[in-house]
């Protein structure tokens, strides 16, 4: 559906006509159009590059369209979350609370002007806007972005940049827009806030646009996606998944068409070279000329770009890789986490759940050794290494050096070509590799911050967040790698579907103790919807009452065995892929040598990865049969 595009009978919030602009010559828009319901919520996606923060510069008016008009209602409000994040001596719910600005005139009118008429006037106004919650309300939005009801208080000079960002987040949604902008808004959030953010723009009274690549957000908040590719918009109902399997749908018919095409194309071309130079055929091949030339090409789809990231396989090691027992962690006061005891193997992939400030990242930097422990016992196999990515260390790239630069003072002794290999297994290609990092996008950044942290081949990799400022075809591409990888991971996101696709076992830490989470992402999703003081407990309190010990251990075998299963799986489709690719024959041309070597390295590996799966497997499957002829001996 493209054109001008709609839902229903509506009253529109913003109708957008034939839009067209340009930036230094290239062309970003060339008729668009689209028209959004009042009150509807849609979500905007499309590569990067495309022109989706471009688009909102339009409808603020901060750009002039070079064609076409964007239309909205007269006193419509339109507001985004402010560039210039709010850092003075403000307190964050004064801050936010001013971000509602006919509350905050009318209250300051209230108090100066002495007509009795006036001050009626304000008082009904007052009441209509429903000022007087404002602090309730403005203080519910700060809880479920994450601050306390003491952190409120604070000035927003005392926190960081990323916090801040909350603030203003905060201080937009409180504000109400009639059309509100939203950029990106879950990269500087958790999983909790991000979730709580999808559950208030599920219940927004007013029009939202939203730009992302979160496939929850994008499921669960929006009622429509409007897709920007090549300067037009194409409007799809339903959340993201649905977006993506009628774009899949799409593709397929048009590459369908386009095949069917050529051969007809390559049939007449065929008959017209023939027999055009025969008298007898001249008029049948000059009718088939004519056809050739009125035919409207069909042009196949182009390929997606291909987002990769390519980790470097770890020997295996003995294990378990790490493991504690009665450890206490903490930054010297009273600890944040107590009593843990815990144990990583080298195929574990492992999710911390738990709310903001209950200790992730006091547990994250424990297990990379970035932190000691206070108590207890700690110990590492011996040459483990590990990796270690945080959202900061995206911040602590020397801005005015290259990617090729960042990686040389890290291999001094690697020849160029061998550098530029490692970047481009992290989809830096060379523009990439020789652009310094200021002027790199954020994704690129976060490729280059991801590459430095596994350019070790490191057995165990700790990622927390590592999708901010990621598209969603690098995130598919990261759930590839991490399901390829060699090593353990353990992940802190609030990408629910990087989650659902990585990890296998789930740990919650809360209220200084990190325990196995039982049920799915799902529950926990619901049980973090629910008040800031529930306790985990109120998730399961539909459960069954639980059963015996030796019960208990028959299902957390047969977890493990559906574990391993689905570790088999995906490396034997890994290896399947692999072998497809291996089969090419262009591949195995003279000049594709060292390319040949890179796959058929690949598919060791993986065919490695599939022998200790099994092996895995197997040994699962022997400690469930043994513990199902205890029961049934019992």
């Amino acid at each position: 559906m493209t054109g001008a595009l709609a839902w229903g009978k509506p009253a529109p919030m913003l109708v957008i006509e034939d839009l067209v602009f340009s930036i230094e010559g290239r062309a970003l828009f060339s008729g668009a159009s689209l028209r959004v319901p009042a009150g509807h919520k849609l979500g905007l996606v499309g590569p990067n590059g495309a022109g989706k923060t471009t688009l909102f510069g339009l409808i603020r008016g901060d750009l002039v369209p070079e064609g076409g008009r964007i239309v909205l209602p007269p006193r419509a409000r339109i507001a985004g979350v402010a560039q210039e994040v709010p850092a003075g001596p403000e307190s964050l719910l004064d801050t936010v609370l001013a971000a509602d600005t006919e509350r905050a005139e009318l209250l300051d009118e209230a108090g100066r002007t002495t007509d009795p008429a006036r001050v009626a006037e304000i008082q009904t106004r007052l009441t209509d806007i429903d000022a007087w919650s404002a602090e309730g309300r403005a203080s519910a939005i700060l809880r479920g972005l994450g601050f306390t009801a003491e952190e409120m208080l604070r000035p927003c000079a005392d926190f960081s940049g990323g916090w801040r960002m909350r603030v203003a987040l905060a201080a937009v949604l409180f504000a109400r827009p009639d059309l509100l902008l939203l950029d990106e808004p879950t990269n500087y959030l958790d999983l909790e806030g991000a979730l709580w953010l999808e559950s208030y723009l599920a219940r927004y009274p007013h029009t939202v646009i939203v730009i992302s690549h979160d496939r929850g957000l994008l499921n669960r908040a929006v009622g429509a996606i409007a897709h920007l590719h090549e300067g037009r918009l194409t409007l799809y109902q339903g959340g993201y998944d649905a977006f993506a399997r009628r774009r899949a749908e799409q593709h397929a018919v048009q590459a369908a068409e386009a095949k069917k095409q050529a051969a007809r194309r390559a049939h007449l071309q065929s008959f017209v070279d023939r027999f055009r130079a025969k008298a007898t055929k001249a008029r049948q091949a000059q009718s088939r000329l004519k056809m050739l030339e009125k035919m409207e090409p069909i042009t196949p789809p182009a390929e997606a770009a291909r987002h990769v990231f390519t980790f470097p396989a770890p020997e295996e090691l003995s294990p378990p890789i790490l493991a504690l027992e009665g450890v206490s962690v903490g930054y010297g006061g009273a600890p944040v986490l107590r009593g843990l005891n815990l144990r990583l193997d080298q195929e574990d992939r492992i999710a911390l759940l738990g709310r903001n400030g209950e200790g992730k990242s006091t547990l994250s930097k424990l297990l990379a050794g970035k932190l000691a422990p206070m108590g207890g016992k700690l110990t590492r196999v011996n040459r483990l290494r590990v990796g270690y990515f945080a959202q900061h260390q995206v911040e602590e790239l020397v801005v005015d050096e290259t990617p090729l630069q960042h990686i040389r003072r890290l291999r001094p002794d690697e020849g160029q070509a061998k550098l530029r290999a490692r970047l481009a297994g992290f989809g830096l290609m060379a523009d990439q590799a020789d652009t310094i990092v200021a002027r790199l996008s954020g994704g690129q950044k976060a490729r280059l911050s991801l590459m430095l942290a596994t350019l070790d081949a490191p057995h165990l990799l700790i990622l927390d967040e590592p999708t901010n400022h990621l598209d969603i075809e690098s995130r598919e591409a990261l759930v590839e790698a991490l399901t390829a990888y060699a090593g353990a991971v353990v992940l802190v996101s609030h990408d629910m579907h990087l989650l659902g696709l990585v990890a296998d076992r789930l740990w919650l830490v809360y209220n200084g103790k990190v325990e196995p989470w039982e049920e799915d992402l799902e529950a926990y999703r619901q049980f973090l919807l629910r008040p800031a003081d529930a306790p985990p407990a109120q998730a399961r309190k539909n459960r069954p009452a639980p059963k015996p010990r030796r019960a208990g251990d028959l299902a957390a075998l047969k977890a493990e065995v559906r574990k391993c299963e689905q570790r088999v799986e995906k490396l034997e489709d890994m290896r399947a892929k692999l072998a497809r690719k291996l089969a090419d024959p262009e591949l195995y041309d003279d000049n594709r040598r060292d390319e040949l070597d890179v796959w058929n390295r690949k598919y060791a590996e993986v065919s490695e990865g599939v022998d200790r799966a099994e092996a895995l497997w197997l040994k699962a499957m022997q400690a469930l049969e043994k513990e199902e002829y205890l029961m049934t001996d019992n």
